[in-house]
Parts: C-alpha cells; structure tokens; sequence
C-alpha cells in the first residue's frame, strides 16, 4: 500500500514538473500512449455503449408501457447513460484493453532488466515511463466517455424512433429536459477519477512485476481485478457524494 502511494505521488507530480521548470516527459511518448489508450479504444468503446443504449431503451420501454408512460425512455435513457452506464462500461472496456496492456507492457520491461538499465543512465523510470501513460489515460477516458455516451444516447433514440414510434423531436426534447447540468459533471468527474485509478493500478502492478514471464502474468491479473474493484468502489463513494450534495 506504500509502495503504491509513493508511485502514485511521484507519477502526479511528475505530470505537473514542467510547470516548475524541471525536466518534461516525452510529449512523443504522451502521444503514442494517447493512440493506445484512446484511438485503440474507440469501436469497441462504441459498440458496448451502442448496445447498451439499445437494451436500455428496449428493457426501459417494457416497464413504461405497463404504466402507459413510454415517453419516459426518453428520461431513462439519458439520465442513465449520462450519470451511470457511460462512464463505467468505458472504464471496464479499457481496463480490460489498455489497463492490462500496460500492466504487461511494463511487467516485460521489468523482467528483461529494462527499467534497472534506465536507474543505471540516471533516467527517472516513473518520469519515463509511467508518466506518459498516466497522462494519457487521464486525458482519454473522459473523450472516451463522452463519445461512448453520444453513441449510447443515439442507440437509445434509433429503437425508440424506430420500434416504439416515438416522435424523435418529442424524444430528444425529453431528453435534453431530462438532463441537467449536474448530469454531464458526474459523468465526466467519475471518468476523469477512473483514468486515475486504472493508470496508477496497471503501472503500479507493470513496475513490481517479479517471476519472468510466469509473474507478468500474475501481475496483470491483479491488475484487471484491482483496477475493477477499486473503479466500482470509487464509482460507489462518488454517487454518494454528489447525491447527498
């Protein structure tokens, strides 16, 4: 737990040393890691939020209709995505992709003496290495979130339109109204706060990696599920919080 702290400290940190005029990351490096993390992403980010918004509507629709209130998909479909579903089905897809990846990634580095050889040229391994993927992790979950939520909000509008014959201005009209400000601050705040948690994780895990191939292994296993638990703990503490304020 220590250990984890100090890395974590030291990766924050380094993400703000340009400002006090000490030695930057490799913005090359924040880059590729962005591609990685984000571009990489984006279908299957897109296609879990399609579908979800799709069973969203269409499970939504079931129960509204007992009740003679199939407008309120509408609602449904756009607090849910917004506050919810987004932001959470984006951090489990790029934990599974990205998170463990860098977990592997560093772990291997680890096991071929790579990160030691960096300490022996008197390169920072965290500013080298771990940084850049934090960063960029920070900087592509909340895109990525805010893309997965479009796609989800427009599957939900396409069954809604199309299998439940919803007018689509009345449809997105209830949407918008559904929808308030503090909405599009709670997804975006749990998306930033997860690509905190799943960075830190999956480097964390990536530098402590022992054993050769076999503890790389191991170590990213614990990533993915140290990365899920801790995301949906957060993501518990933060819906308590916004909630109650």
């Amino acid at each position: 737990m220590l250990a984890f702290a100090q890395l974590s400290l030291e990766a924050f940190v380094g993400i703000f040393s340009p400002i006090f005029g000490q030695k930057s990351w490799r913005l090359s490096a924040l880059f590729s890691q962005m591609v990685n993390i984000g571009v990489a992403s984006l279908p299957t980010v897109a296609l879990a939020n399609f579908l979800l918004g799709l069973v969203l509507a269409i499970q939504g629709a079931g129960q509204f209709e007992k009740l003679g209130a199939t407008n309120m998909v509408a609602n449904l479909v756009a607090f849910s995505i917004l506050r919810e579903i987004g932001p959470l089905i984006t951090a489990v897809i790029v934990i599974g992709r990205s998170g463990s990846a860098i977990t592997a990634e560093l772990g291997t580095m680890k096991v071929a003496e790579e990160i030691e050889a960096l300490n022996v040229m008197g390169i920072d391994p965290v500013k080298y290495l771990v940084v850049p993927r934090l960063l960029a992790m920070l900087l592509m979950m909340p895109v990525l979130t805010v893309l997965g939520e479009g796609v989800g909000l427009f599957a939900g509008w396409l069954i809604s339109v199309g299998s439940l014959h919803l007018d689509p201005f009345f449809y997105v009209q209830n949407s918008i109204e559904a929808v308030e400000q503090k909405d599009l601050f709670t997804g975006l705040l749990k998306a930033l706060v997860f690509g905190g948690v799943v960075g830190t994780v999956a480097c964390f895990y990536g530098m402590q990696v022992e054993g050769g191939a076999e503890g790389v292994g191991r170590s990213t296993t614990k990533s993915v599920v140290t990365a899920l638990t801790s995301m949906l703990a957060m993501d518990a503490i933060l819906t308590t919080l916004i909630y109650f304020t």
